[in-house]
């Protein structure tokens, strides 16, 4: 399910748009969009690793779309979900008569993305016999259909994705370091959901409109509890689990206002979210869930922004990111403005 792809909003300008369905604007995400942007007007394989549910596959089409190649094929291959022994198939098409069940020719995955991009989903569990004929395809543009000797020539860029550790793979000969070598000119390691917090009411913004309009319901706010929640759990699951949870929130959600479906796991949540955060609090705008998540975590931590024990630190931010966000929020430190250079800092803090 495509939604799950990690921001950038829609954008009217076309260098933009290229991202509109990405989320968010961490430097860990906006590190990665750079990475896309280098090799996207290349036709250099790229493999893109990470955790599932951290939306590989929309960076896969953010590639295609800022490529030469955007408005030409793109097809995809979850080589996890094919049977093995069709797996050949899907990737080099068959002639009639192939084997058991051919009983027509089919154009396989790689005919299909001519001229375009090819995304194979899961590269690692490519079986071992098949691996020679994917690194013959990649080297020579080149390849046989299951029962035909005749070759087939093709122009494919080739993006590749795993959330499993192919250099051990490698290692314990379960995949060629030669093809390896191939898939990994050009790599790019997505962060998990737990390394970019700072996206994530974004992200629960985003989803929420998306399920109240598919579900014809209206919410209109999101108590400071839910996103204190949504900001500390660990998201094992990632981008794709925050869907879920969100997803299941709207469905649950009364008079307009989003519950917190993460209640019964409150182990992943700070005990003093919770603590301040306390069932009866009012609901509030996503703006002003954040503003007093920030201000509440700023006064524990005697309004110090940077260093291991300053606010930034315990909401998972980077210290210019909370920076941002208080000034966009206009969060000032109550004390005269002259004892601070930067707002809602004190000059001791901006030195640091």
């Amino acid at each position: 399910m495509a939604d799950y792809a990690t921001v950038a909003y829609p954008a009217e300008d076309q260098a933009e748009r290229r991202f509109e369905r990405i989320i968010g604007d961490s430097a860990a995400l906006e590190s990665v969009l750079d990475q896309v942007e280098q090799v996207a007007p290349t036709d250099s394989t790229v493999l893109i690793e990470g955790e599932t549910g951290t939306g590989k596959e929309l960076i896969a089409h953010a590639i295609h779309n800022a490529s030469q190649r955007c408005g030409r094929a793109f097809i995809k291959l979850n080589c996890a979900a094919i049977p093995l022994d069709l797996l050949e198939s899907e990737l080099f098409g068959h002639e009639k008569g192939a084997f058991t069940g051919a009983i027509a020719q089919k154009i396989g995955r790689f005919e299909m993305a001519d001229k375009g991009t090819l995304f194979l989903d899961e590269v690692g569990d490519i079986p071992p016999a098949l691996q020679p004929k994917l690194l013959r395809v990649l080297q020579e543009q080149e390849f046989e259909r299951l029962g035909s000797g005749r070759t087939h020539k093709v122009d494919v860029r080739l993006v590749a994705a795993t959330n499993r550790d192919l250099v051990k793979m490698v290692t314990r000969g379960q995949f060629r370091s030669d093809l390896y070598y191939r898939l990994n000119v050009f790599p790019i390691l997505l962060p998990a959901l737990r390394e970019r917090r700072e996206d994530i009411p974004e992200l629960v913004t985003h989803f929420v409109k998306l399920f109240s309009r598919r579900m014809g319901k209206q919410v209109d706010s999101i108590p400071p509890e839910t996103m204190a929640a949504f900001q500390w759990y660990s998201w094992p699951g990632n981008i794709r689990e925050l869907q879920n949870l969100v997803e299941r929130a709207v469905i649950l959600s009364r008079d307009g206002v989003l519950p917190n479906p993460l209640h019964k796991r409150r182990t992943d949540v700070m005990p003093t979210t919770q603590h301040r955060f306390a069932a009866g609090s009012s609901s509030m705008t996503l703006e002003d869930s954040d503003r007093t998540l920030i201000v509440e975590t700023l006064e524990q931590a005697g309004w110090i922004v940077g260093g291991p024990r300053g606010a930034a630190a315990k909401l998972g931010l980077k210290r210019t990111t909370l920076l941002a966000k208080m000034r966009r929020l206009g969060i000032l430190r109550p004390i005269p403005q002259e004892e601070s250079s930067v707002p809602g800092v004190s000059q001791e803090d901006a030195d640091s």
